[in-house]
C-alpha cells in the first residue's frame, strides 16, 4: 500500500493542468514532464517497448508469460488535470476519518451534509488537497493504479497472463485525449480507462457531447441618445439563456438526464460571446438540444437583423453502441471485481472518457473506477484503500483473461 500511495503523491506533484484555448497537443508542456517521468518509471519497472510520441503519448508493453493465445487487453489513463482550478503545487493531507466534518483550511470546509456520501468512508484513511487547489485524483489515481499492477506482475512471474499494453494519454479533460492516440500500434483487442469514480464504478454509456459558440454584435452609442438605436449585446445573450429550458440545466438533472451548460460568458454593449455544453445520452434527445439551440439564434437574428452567429461541434459520443457487441468485456471485468469482493456499480457516465472516443475508433474501452471522489475542485478527494483495490481489479482483470 505504501508503494501505491508514494507512487500516486509523486505524481500529483507534476502540475499537468490542460488548455483548451492551445492548439498544441499536448496542449501544455507541463505535461510532457510527467510523460517524461513516467517512460523512466516504466523502463525501470521492467515494461517492454516503452516509447513516448511527439504529441506526449506515452505506450509500454508487458509481454506474454503463457502459453495461451490470450487476447491482448489495454488499461489507460490520462495524465492532465481540468483546467477548473489550479494543479500547482498540490498540498495533500492525509486525514484518518472518524466522521463529521473534514477542514481543509481556515476558509474552506467539507461538510457531512453537504456530501454525505462521506459517513460511508469512517474509518478510512483519506488523502484531501489543503483546499487551495485540486487533487488530482483524475486521474493520476488510475496512473498509479496501472503502474504499480504492472510492477506487481513483473515482480510475480508466476501469474500467467496474455500480452498487456498501457497507454497514458495528454489533455483528456479538455475532450482530445484519445484524438491523437495510435489505436493500430497499440494493437490491443480491447481496453478499460482507469477514469471513473468511487470503488465499483464499471461504466460503458456516457454523454453524447457537444460545444457551442455564439458570438453576438450590438451597436453602442451614447446611452442619452440610445433611444432605437443601442442593440446591447450583453442583454440578447441573456435573452438567448433565457429562452433555453431552465429544468435542462446542470443543476437539475441526474442520471440519464440530459443538459445544456452555459460555461462562459463575456459580454459587452458592443460585442458577446457565450459557451455552451450540450450533453445527453440519447442520441436524438442530443441532436434536438442542438436544434433547440441553432433555432433560438435564429429567432434572434430575425428579431434584431442578424447579429448572432453560432458554431456547433461534436465532442465525443456514447460509446454504449460500440460496446454493446462486446458484452464480454463487461462481464470480465463484473466478474474480477465480483471475485475481490467488490460490488459492481454499472451506471452511465455523466461526462464522457478517453474510452467514447476510443470505442468509435476502433478500440472497444469502457470505463473502471480510479477511486476518488469530487473531481475537478479543491473537495477532491481519494481514499487510500481505492488505489490498492484499483491495483487488484487490474490485475484480477488480466489473471481472469488468462484463465479463460
Amino acid at each position: 500500500m505504501k508503494d501505491i500511495v508514494e507512487r500516486f503523491l509523486k505524481y500529483v506533484s507534476f502540475e499537468t493542468t490542460s488548455d483548451d484555448s492551445s492548439e498544441t497537443c499536448p496542449s501544455t508542456e507541463n505535461q510532457l514532464v510527467l510523460a517524461k517521468y513516467l517512460v523512466e518509471e516504466l523502463t525501470n519497472i521492467g515494461m517492454k517497448e516503452v516509447t513516448m510520441d511527439k504529441n506526449g503519448y506515452v505506450y509500454a508493453t508487458l509481454p506474454s508469460n503463457t502459453n495461451k493465445n490470450v487476447p491482448i487487453v489495454g488499461f489507460i489513463a490520462h495524465m492532465d488535470t481540468a483546467p477548473d482550478l489550479t494543479g500547482k503545487n498540490v498540498n495533500p493531507k492525509f486525514v484518518d476519518y472518524k466522521g463529521g466534518d473534514i477542514k481543509l483550511n481556515d476558509e474552506y470546509v467539507m461538510t457531512e451534509k453537504e456530501f454525505p456520501f462521506l459517513k460511508n468512508l469512517i474509518g478510512e484513511r483519506l488523502i484531501t488537497t489543503d483546499g487551495t487547489t485540486l487533487l488530482g485524483a483524475d486521474d493520476k489515481s488510475g496512473i498509479a493504479i496501472i503502474v504499480s499492477a504492472m510492477e506487481y506482475l513483473i515482480e510475480n512471474p508466476s501469474i500467467k497472463h496474455g500480452t498487456v499494453k498501457v497507454g497514458f494519454t495528454p489533455d483528456e479533460e479538455i475532450g482530445r485525449g484519445a484524438n491523437l492516440f495510435d489505436v493500430k500500434n497499440f494493437a490491443a483487442d480491447f481496453a478499460y480507462t482507469i477514469d471513473g469514480g468511487p470503488v465499483g464504478e464499471l461504466e460503458y454509456e456516457n454523454f453524447n457531447a457537444a460545444s457551442v459558440e455564439i458570438t453576438i454584435k450590438g451597436k453602442n452609442v451614447h446611452p442619452g441618445s440610445a433611444k432605437n438605436i443601442m442593440l446591447n449585446s450583453s442583454l440578447i445573450g441573456i435573452e438567448i439563456n433565457s429562452l433555453l429550458p431552465s429544468a435542462q440545466r446542470p443543476e437539475h438533472t441526474e442520471g440519464y438526464e440530459g443538459f445544456f451548460l452555459l460555461d462562459e460568458f463575456n459580454g459587452t454593449v458592443e460585442e458577446t460571446k457565450m459557451f455552451y455544453i450540450i450533453r445527453d445520452h440519447d442520441i436524438e434527445l442530443f441532436n434536438k438540444k442542438k436544434e433547440l439551440i441553432t433555432n433560438i439564434v435564429e429567432f434572434i437574428n430575425k428579431k434584431y437583423g442578424n447579429v448572432a452567429i453560432i458554431n456547433i461541434s461534436d465532442s465525443y459520443f456514447n460509446m454504449k453502441e460500440k460496446i454493446e457487441p462486446h458484452m464480454e468485456i463487461i462481464e470480465l471485468a463484473s466478474k474480477s471485481m465480483k471475485d475481490l469482493n467488490i460490488e459492481p456499480i454499472i451506471q452511465p457516465i455523466r461526462g464522457g472518457t478517453d474510452g467514447a472516443t476510443l470505442s468509435y475508433m476502433g478500440l472497444p474501452c469502457p470505463n473502471l473506477f480510479a477511486g476518488g471522489y469530487n473531481f475537478h475542485g479543491r473537495y477532491e478527494f481519494i481514499p487510500v484503500s481505492s488505489l490498492t483495490k484499483g491495483k487488484d481489479l487490474v490485475i484480477k482483470i488480466i489473471e481472469n483473461l488468462e484463465a479463460k
